[in-house]
């Protein structure tokens, strides 16, 4: 076995894809690399449409489960993290975020258990649809002398969790206002269902029945004196809507930090890509050529263990003249009519889906300026429990 390049005290190529001071074509493959630049306009531009629209930002940290890369939306006002397991929530507790909400139901009583110890370390939200569950955290929480919060869950037209009327969610917070070691704080309510449809106006109506759903029972819960806190939701594709609704006051968007090739095709209310209009493309799949024995394709190293496919193949950014077209476990085909690409020539790859493509590196190479700045750990990668 070759021993790995040794650059700037860093054993590079077993574990670690770079180190600092390297040039981007230095860079092991398949790696994820983050663009620094693009990822801080993104930060900002989201942030400022919520300080804008006078809503709160919580950002999703399933997305990119990085501790880091959280606490610098944090840092530009966030003001705190979604995710969705509870090993996550540990993940993200332990690095220091301080105000986590599991946008899940979490049912089993070992992970309950766990659950209830997190107030210790930050504030934790949970996800409630079913009146039983209230019981349980009540007692988890009791058991440890902490308070979860929780949210009623509304399926507003995901087809998901949730309860879908009303009654059904006066029912459960009333339940989890009088229950020891609970303290309700509000609504879920995400459409996830239409984050991706293409047209604007499509995306539109889709979210005016999840408004309506949502301020019904804001509206019954208040009667009640039972005020809500939180009213969350809202994702990449629709935050304008919710965030302008009167009702939302929290925003829940992931993936427009780094902008994956599913989303980058819906469009604006102008009709253009939102890769185009609102957000950049930052995260990429950096791959390497490594056989070209077709004159017409080249065949790269990130195949299906280096992504996810199933929102399509990833987008070879920034040209138009070579196609990935193909993948089986480490091999991905690209499509190469004039026979421009060489050996070890470097491509970005823009992954079709950026929240399961994340789960598969251990490490986010951060690039500025065509040079490695830092290394970004992955810190919840594979925390699924």
């Amino acid at each position: 076995m070759n021993a790995p390049v040794t650059f700037n005290n860093l054993e590079v190529g077993y574990d670690i894809p770079a180190a600092p001071g390297m040039t981007e074509a230095e860079v092991q493959t398949p790696a994820l690399i983050v663009d620094l630049d693009a990822l801080d306009r993104n930060i900002a531009k989201m942030q400022a449409s919520a300080n804008a629209m006078g809503v709160r930002l919580r950002v999703h940290g399933k997305m990119h489960k990085s501790a880091d890369i959280a606490l610098m939306q944090i840092a530009a006002g966030a003001c705190g993290i979604c995710c969705q397991k509870v090993a996550e929530a540990e993940a993200f507790a332990r690095a220091g975020v301080k105000d986590i909400l599991v946008s899940n139901e979490v049912r089993d009583a070992a992970k309950i258990d766990r659950l209830a110890r997190l107030p210790k370390l930050a504030r934790t939200i949970v996800c409630v649809d079913d009146l039983a569950n209230v019981a349980d955290l009540s007692a988890a929480a009791a058991r440890h002398g902490t308070t979860l919060e929780c949210l009623v869950e509304i399926d507003c037209g995901a087809g998901r969790c949730g309860v879908n009327s009303t009654p059904a969610v006066m029912e459960i917070a009333r339940a989890i206002a009088g229950a020891k070691g609970l303290k309700f704080s509000g609504i879920q309510a995400y459409q996830g269902a239409m984050q991706h449809l293409t047209d604007y106006t499509e995306r539109s109506k889709k979210i005016d029945i999840a408004v309506g759903m949502v301020r019904e029972a804001v509206t019954a819960l208040a009667a009640e004196g039972l005020t809500c806190d939180i009213v969350g939701g809202a994702g990449t594709g629709s935050y304008y809507f919710e965030g302008a609704s009167g009702v939302y006051n929290e925003l829940q968007c992931g993936s427009y930090a780094f902008m994956d090739a599913d989303y980058g095709r819906i469009h604006d209310k102008n009709g253009k890509r939102i890769d185009e209009s609102e957000f950049e493309h930052s995260l990429f799949i950096l791959t390497s050529v490594m056989s070209h024995t077709k004159a017409d394709k080249a065949v790269c190293d990130a195949g299906l263990k280096a992504q996810s496919v199933d929102s399509g193949l990833p987008v070879v950014f920034g040209r138009t003249d070579v196609e990935y077209v193909k993948c089986s476990d480490e091999h991905g085909v690209i499509a190469d009519p004039a026979g421009v690409l060489a050996i070890n020539q470097k491509l970005r790859l823009v992954p079709g889906h950026c929240d399961p493509t994340c789960n598969v590196y251990d490490w986010y190479v951060g690039v500025r300026g065509g040079k490695v700045e830092r290394l970004i750990p992955v810190t919840a990668r594979g925390k699924a429990l």
